[in-house]
């Protein structure tokens, strides 16, 4: 296995450093000015910012009085709420550098979120979060980089470790099925010719997780799977994943909701494994913020589209009081539509028909009860005796 890269130690807290900085550029305030507000010296700050110092280590009570003082002091509330992803991605990426084999995994003790998943990318590809990305702007002036982005010797070894702890992972209890899965899909984001090839040798190789009906316990698995080949540009599996993993059962779409808004920060409780998707009732769900959500967060690439649409279809069909609730952004969505099914319409669609707009936000008869993206596919099929709370 590949050693730690000797030339420098590691900056652990290299990303919520950055944040930091972003945080009291947005006051604004020069370092000098932080440390005097903060009542602490500037080699403090400046240890904070590059890392150096992780904020992780601070005691519990010191980080959350910083964190208020600095919200007081005009610190913007969205950069602010990017501490805690970023202390996650730094603790998982020292981790990984680390490579302490007797220590738990953190892929593998609690399932990662979109904004955790958003700090990880932004370290090892230089992409900031998009919705974000303004606030996040390198200083004018300074030697500070633009990104928090990883020596490229850490990111090999990062890489490399990732792959071997995604082989190596035991699939046979809930933490190591979660490891496998969410290392398998952090590898994704090398983009490098080797690591395309390898990650997508590995991903197919998991495509028997695909070939189950509805819910099963490798569900969590295959959409995972699914949406890691559609990164990479093939998005025939997340077609597939939608028409038997989530239409016309109703755990397997309620399962998508709860993970949707679980990873997009609507549910903000964590979870240890996969097992809380499994939750038919919805149990404190949020519709409304939600349905805000998916909106927002929006992907155009081929697959993603589908599964945002199709997703947004079954939420409004769970709650149909939804387009009432929200009439400006149900007008938005509805016009919208079109849009969304053609750009991210399936080959197996000869005709490139997509559904009226009036379906996916107002009409409830029984014939409109479709998926718009299985009105695109095909004609649905009603598992016989089907009593679905998504069927017609």
């Amino acid at each position: 296995m590949n050693a730690t890269p000797p030339h420098r130690p590691l900056r652990a807290g290299l990303i919520s450093g950055f944040v930091l900085r972003a945080a009291r550029t947005s006051i604004p305030a020069t370092q000098q000015g932080l440390a005097e507000l903060l009542t602490v010296d500037l080699a403090t700050v400046q240890g904070w910012e590059s890392g150096r110092r992780p904020l992780a280590n601070m005691k519990a009570g010191t980080l959350l009085g910083m964190r208020r003082r600095l919200a007081v002091l005009g610190a913007s509330p969205t950069v602010l709420a990017l501490l805690d992803p970023a202390m996650d991605a730094d603790r998982i990426i020292a981790a990984v550098l680390a490579s302490d084999d007797d220590a738990e995994h953190p892929l593998g003790e609690w399932v990662h979120t979109r904004q955790t998943a958003h700090m990880l990318a932004w370290a090892l590809t230089g992409t900031p979060p998009p919705s974000v990305a303004d606030l996040l702007v390198a200083p004018r002036r300074g030697p500070a980089g633009a990104a928090p982005l990883l020596e490229p010797d850490d990111r090999r070894v990062f890489f490399d470790r990732l792959r071997n702890t995604a082989e190596s992972a035991p699939r046979t209890d809930a933490g190591g099925i979660l490891l496998h899965r969410q290392a398998l899909y952090l590898s994704s984001y090398d983009r490098s010719p080797h690591a395309v090839a390898w990650t997508a040798h590995a991903l197919h190789a998991r495509r028997g997780a695909l070939a189950g009906r509805g819910w099963t316990p490798r569900w969590a698995e295959a959409r995972s799977t699914a949406a890691a080949l559609a990164r990479l540009g093939d998005p025939v599996p997340l077609w597939d994943f939608i028409e038997r993993a989530m239409a016309d059962d109703d755990d397997g779409e309620a399962a998508n909701l709860i993970y949707w808004a679980y990873w997009l920060g609507v549910a903000h409780q964590p979870q240890a494994d996969d097992a809380f998707m499994r939750d038919r009732a919805l149990t404190g769900l949020d519709p409304v913020a939600l349905l805000r959500a998916l909106a927002e967060g929006m992907h155009f690439a081929p697959g993603y589209v589908d599964l945002y649409t199709h997703s947004m279809w079954a939420l409004l069909h769970a709650h149909p009081w939804l387009p009432q609730a929200l009439p400006a952004l149900s007008a938005s969505l509805a016009g919208r539509l079109d849009r969304l099914l053609d750009e991210g319409g399936s080959p197996r669609d000869p005709d490139g028909s997509s559904a009226r707009s009036t379906t996916f936000c107002t009409r409830t008869d029984d014939r409109q009860r479709r998926s718009p993206w299985q009105t695109r596919r095909r004609t649905r099929r009603v598992r016989p005796g089907s009593s679905s709370r998504w069927a017609s």
